[in-house]
């Protein structure tokens, strides 16, 4: 039987989940926990499976599947509930879009890319979705989204169009829509990476005090170490979609024990 009983597992629960791409296995038996409210950040190469975590978590990729999935793992599960499968006569199979598309309303993601609407302002880019995903009332959803605006220094470019804006200013766009939904799980996956070096201290402090005003769940993919220190409770190194360590921010970044994170944090500190 699996390791965990519904009673015991964390908030966001990887129960050994495989995610295969042909050949190529990106997550072997992953497992994985995530207290309601921790902020973890996830680091190691390209390529080691960091993105594919908040893909799955996003719905935009689907677990790979494996026979007797509550058995033998294979299936995540959030707030205690089976998230990327549903249960039928006993029985847990992985889920059809339907059902995850509702499901996915609880994560929010902030992609590198800012993904918003070229042909909106900003304010009906942060109001579309609460609208008509989550049905809110209009001017409801438009206070609210005035109030995050707000929040990430925006409040003066409600009528401006994205290709009017920055590539900081967008970035902080999307995360005032990301929060719009209320989500309970924000995903951020190399939110800086995209931006000018000049404009990257203006969207991390934007973060930095989404962490430290909400009890928002975060997992986050970032190569800004010292962002990671700050907001972080806990940092994974992750490698060829294992874990290889994970620890407290000062443990992992001024005591790794494990050559792999030694030689990965060199690297970086000498980008």
């Amino acid at each position: 039987m699996s390791n965990h009983t519904a009673n015991d597992r964390k908030f966001i629960d990887f129960d050994r989940v495989v995610k295969r791409f042909g050949d190529l296995t990106v997550l072997n038996e992953l497992s994985l926990g995530i207290d309601k409210g921790e902020r973890v950040t996830l680091i190691g190469p390209s390529g080691s499976g960091k993105t594919t975590i908040l893909r799955l978590l996003m719905t935009l990729e689907h677990v790979t599947p494996i026979k007797h999935a509550e058995e033998n793992g294979g299936v995540i599960y959030l707030d205690g509930k089976p998230y990327s499968h549903t249960e039928k006569n006993g029985k847990l199979h992985v889920a059809h879009e339907s059902e995850l598309r509702d499901r996915r309303k609880k994560v929010g993601m902030v992609f590198q890319q800012f993904n918003l609407f070229p042909n909106m302002n900003v304010l009906r880019n942060v109001t579309e979705a609460p609208v008509h995903a989550l049905k809110q009332d209009k001017d409801k959803a438009a206070e609210r989204a005035k109030e995050l605006l707000d929040m990430v220094g925006l409040s003066d470019k409600l009528d401006h169009y994205p290709s009017q804006l920055s590539g900081g200013q967008q970035q902080r766009v999307a995360i005032a829509r990301a929060l719009a939904m209320d989500p309970e799980v924000l995903l951020l996956d190399e939110v800086t990476s995209a931006l000018d070096p000049e404009l990257v201290a203006d969207v991390l402090d934007v973060l930095r005090d989404v962490a430290s005003s909400s009890d928002i769940t975060m997992l986050i993919v970032t190569h800004e170490m010292s962002f990671a220190k700050d907001v972080s409770n806990r940092v994974m190194m992750f490698d060829k979609g294992v874990i290889v360590e994970e620890g407290a921010p000062e443990q992992i970044f001024n005591n790794p024990q494990e050559g792999r994170t030694q030689d990965f944090l060199r690297a970086v500190s000498s980008d």
